[in-house]
């Protein structure tokens, strides 16, 4: 029987799961599928954490069907939700992991859901959960922490799963340890994070829920004194400014649209103001590539753009065009997160990485 590996990245209106076999200690591919919610029916849950037992029940019928008699579940690998800091690497799902992703999370998301489900999946099948590389990892150094007021220190809140999972591909495609690996890695999807990874860790990043460009749903950096003067205007609720903010931003504030495709259709039919908005995400972003470099002293192995953005060819040509002349530019398109979640956990298995026990704040206050 060949050992396999489920992996479960849960999105607001999605389950995502896929089974991978072990290869050694690498993954090879054997089912993958999107399972969609109906949205007005997600709506209907109170919180984030009474949608564990509906897609809980989604899950097992994703095994059931998928998971051949030829097929051994050896380890449950889930999306690691809004954790305290932690360190790079793999975390060991306990039921205190558990409760926290559904009671005291630091924010409400979806991928709480991710260690909950991997453990009851894997409890019931008497194999171990992990999560993986949560976006609450924090490598931050000592000198990218610090801001201008005492009270608002910087910190790491990154797409360190997929960024870190593109690290390792261009450390093998370029012959270099992981270890020693220098590079900036631009994940732009939904949000964007821009991450300096200098041998192999990611020392700064523009953090994607506050400093990061502006994106297609977020609003990025902003003036603050004008904020605070909008906070107290008495014109928005704390939670729709949050919103604006925070999923109707960016360019969907802007324009109308939160897809992409959507604006350069429209850029492309001659709208002026989605042309000029468009270029104004990549300014941005090419800015805080180029500003990312100088963490590492322009000594790059190379930029990568990943995430969903860098599936169009304007968008990567554009950055090319003001980025080329720092590093060489690979693209890797979308982000592929149940895989790199799946190699977590096989790198635990071939004991070739031993996996942290929750809580883990202590262990990175002694890797600073």
């Amino acid at each position: 029987m060949a050992d396999v590996i489920l992996a479960i990245n849960p999105g607001t209106t999605t389950t995502r799961c896929a089974l991978f076999a072990l290869d050694g200690a690498g993954v090879e591919p054997v089912s993958e599928q999107t399972l969609d919610h109906d949205e007005a029916a997600m709506a209907g849950f109170p919180t984030v954490a009474s949608q564990l037992e509906f897609r809980s029940g989604h899950v097992a019928a994703f095994l059931e069907a998928h998971l051949s008699p030829e097929h051994r579940l050896a380890a449950c690998a889930g999306r690691g939700g809004m954790l305290t800091p932690v360190p790079a690497g793999v975390i060991a799902v306990n039921d205190a992991l558990v409760e926290f992703a559904l009671e005291t999370p630091v924010y409400q998301h979806a991928s709480n859901l991710g260690a909950p489900l991997a453990h009851r999946i894997a409890s019931a099948r008497a194999v171990p959960a992990f999560v993986v590389d949560p976006v609450s990892v924090d490598q931050l150094a000592p000198v990218a922490r610090i801001s201008g007021v005492a009270e608002l220190p910087r910190f790491s809140f990154v797409h360190a799963l997929n960024i870190r999972a593109c690290g390792r591909r261009l450390a093998r495609e370029t012959g270099k340890p992981f270890e020693r690996l220098r590079a900036v890695i631009a994940h732009m999807g939904a949000g964007f994070s821009i991450a300096a990874l200098v041998d192999g860790r990611l020392v700064d990043s523009s953090n994607r829920m506050e400093i990061s460009p502006f994106t297609p749903e977020r609003a990025g950096g902003l003036p603050p004194l004008p904020l605070i003067e909008l906070c107290y205007s008495g014109k928005y609720t704390r939670e729709q400014l949050l919103k604006r903010l925070y999923g109707h931003g960016g360019v969907c504030g802007l324009i109308g649209t939160k897809d992409i495709r959507k604006v350069e259709a429209m850029v492309e039919a001659g709208d002026e103001t989605a042309a000029l908005v468009y270029e104004a995400m990549l300014y941005q972003t090419a800015k805080a590539i180029g500003a990312m470099a100088s963490v590492a002293s322009f000594d790059l192995d190379g930029i990568v753009l990943t995430g969903g953005l860098a599936n169009s060819t304007r968008v990567t040509g554009y950055l090319t065009g003001r980025l080329s002349r720092i590093a060489p530019l690979c693209v890797y398109p979308g982000s592929d997160e149940c895989r790199a979640l799946a190699e977590g956990a096989a790198r635990v298995l071939s004991g070739q990485e031993r996996p942290m026990s929750w809580p883990v704040a202590a262990a990175l206050e002694a890797a600073e």
